[in-house]
């Protein structure tokens, strides 16, 4: 048995109180299971995304390794649920961010609890080990620029069909024409009869015969009932309108280059039935200190009476005047909610893909066909949802096709007209 004198005793305690001081041990209390990495990623896309990212700077620092430099896990979780307050209270660390990032303060996530600011550590943490991501291909361009009309491809099938049929008649005619001589030929006709049967065809006695006469006009009566089909068809439906906004504002760069979430700025999708116009104050989180001496962030800061010398809002605020794209008729009845939480549906679906979009257009047809097809094609998202699970096993038992939207009522009238 080894003893240890009481002086090499305290040595070897306080070279281990050493180590464990300077080696970097608050990665070891992050949670590193997969399910909570993927809880964490979804709470950093919907809360942190906007200001930051894990390898890059952004409004924010990047977070790349945060767990390491900051103070503390507390002090972090601190830091997230209300910035100001530790900053306020001296601390040199918050001081120091608060200076280096234009004295802008991040907004107070109060209602954060530690198991979710542990997983979105946790998703840091395991970004981190990936280390930065390749840079992928750009998009290709969107050449179709939307759904195409609905009545637009029956017509033309209509008219291609009916032009077949006309040629066909007139090859048809060409050969009864031709019969019909060899069958004269051998009656004995007179001079002036025979005469008539083998006058040759040229450009003008086929421009002053009837058949040609119908001929024009039944292309041009097709073509001008396809237009006014087209037209009748196109009455209500907006697809395309890109109007310009008060303030010039890109989509491509915000929910694009920056990867926002649609869903930080456009809050009502997660509630009720409108996805909601983004507040002033939303938009001021970033550009009270991003992008200042853009004249498109000062037509911003007056709408807000923001004054950049004291950092403070002024008394006479107003909202901005954004013109409304998609606008449902007042009959119909349509919930972001129920789609986007419940339903699961990107907003990509609908709005195509607002993240190329330098301004925005309606990009889909928003029409009853084009909802009712959509519920006939998409199939019910009943994944952790119990309110689902009768249905689903009654609906298994009846058939081995999945359930669709219209088998849960879908279709009804009274669900979007009452």
């Amino acid at each position: 048995m080894i003893k240890v004198s009481p002086p090499r005793f305290s040595k070897v305690i306080i070279a281990l109180l050493f180590v464990f001081y300077l080696t970097p041990v608050l990665s070891q209390d992050i949670p590193t299971d997969a399910a909570v990495i993927a809880q964490g990623e979804s709470l950093f896309n919907a809360n942190c995304k906007t200001c930051h990212r894990v390898h890059q700077k952004l409004v924010g620092p990047a977070l790349e390794n945060v767990y390491n430099r900051a103070p503390s896990i507390d002090w972090i979780k601190s830091f997230i649920r209300n910035s100001s307050a530790v900053i306020a209270s001296g601390d040199e660390y918050a001081v120091k961010l608060y200076n280096d990032y234009g004295k802008t303060q991040m907004t107070a996530f109060t209602g954060l609890k530690d198991d979710q600011i542990m997983a979105i550590l946790a998703y840091i943490q395991d970004e981190t080990k990936k280390g930065p991501p390749v840079a992928a291909a750009p998009p290709a361009a969107d050449g179709g620029g939307g759904q195409q009309g609905v009545p637009t491809p029956y017509l033309n099938a209509i008219l291609i069909g009916m032009v077949i049929i006309l040629i066909l008649l007139v090859v048809i005619l060409g050969f009864l024409v031709s019969a019909l001589k060899r069958f004269l030929d051998q009656k004995s006709l007179s001079e002036e009869d025979r005469e008539v049967v083998h006058s040759p065809i040229t450009l003008g006695t086929i421009t002053r015969s009837p058949g040609f006469a119908f001929v024009v006009v039944f292309i041009v009566g097709s073509l001008g009932f396809k237009a006014v089909i087209n037209g009748l068809y196109s009455v209500g439906i907006q697809q395309g309108y890109a109007p310009k906004q008060p303030i010039a504002f890109s989509h491509k760069l915000h929910a694009g280059a920056y990867e926002i979430d649609c869903k930080y700025c456009h809050v009502g999708t997660l509630k009720g039935k409108s996805a909601t116009i983004p507040s002033v104050n939303i938009c001021m989180n970033c550009h009270s200190a991003v992008k200042t001496e853009s004249p498109q962030i000062q037509k911003l800061w007056a709408a807000a009476d923001w004054q950049p010398e004291t950092k403070t809002y002024g008394p006479n605020q107003k909202p901005i005047e954004w013109v409304r794209i998609h606008n449902l008729p007042d009959l119909a009845y349509f919930n972001h909610a129920q789609h986007v939480v419940v339903g699961g549906i990107e907003c990509q679906t609908c709005h195509g893909p607002v993240e190329t979009m330098d301004v925005v257009k309606q990009y889909s047809l928003l029409t009853m066909g084009w909802c009712i097809d959509c519920h006939r094609k998409t199939d019910v998202n009943s994944k952790g949802n119990a309110y689902y699970d009768k249905l689903v096993e009654l609906h298994n038992a009846a058939g081995k096709k999945p359930m669709k939207v219209e088998d849960n009522g879908g279709l009804e009238c009274a669900k979007c007209h009452y």
